[in-house]
């Protein structure tokens, strides 16, 4: 199977369209300073952002253990999927009515 080396991703195709509109525009300045601006407030952006998340702490295992363990305790009861597995006892039968609550 063949594959093709040439993937061109769509930012870099958009890219190369924006610097084709920009520097063939009769020679506007102020369009190709707009355009390095504004990468190179987007490349600002992605370092600071890159830099803030390999800053942050990373979360101890006991903490997650903990976590989990705290959450399993605060889970609802769920009702048994089987009840007639081996060593469960039978559900009781419903019984008479109470006299409070028959009409």
């Amino acid at each position: 199977m063949i594959r093709s080396r040439f993937v061109p991703r769509p930012a870099l195709v958009i890219l190369l369209l924006l610097l084709d509109v920009v520097l063939l525009d009769a020679g506007s300045l102020s369009a190709a300073v707009a355009l390095a601006a504004t990468a190179a407030a987007g490349s600002a952006l992605a370092v600071c952002t890159l830099v803030a998340a390999r800053s942050a702490p990373a979360v101890p295992p006991t903490r997650v253990r903990t976590a989990i363990r705290d959450r399993a305790r605060r889970t609802a009861f769920l009702p048994q999927r089987d009840p007639d597995a081996s060593g469960r006892p039978r559900p009781r039968a419903p019984g008479q009515a109470l006299r409070t609550t028959a009409a």
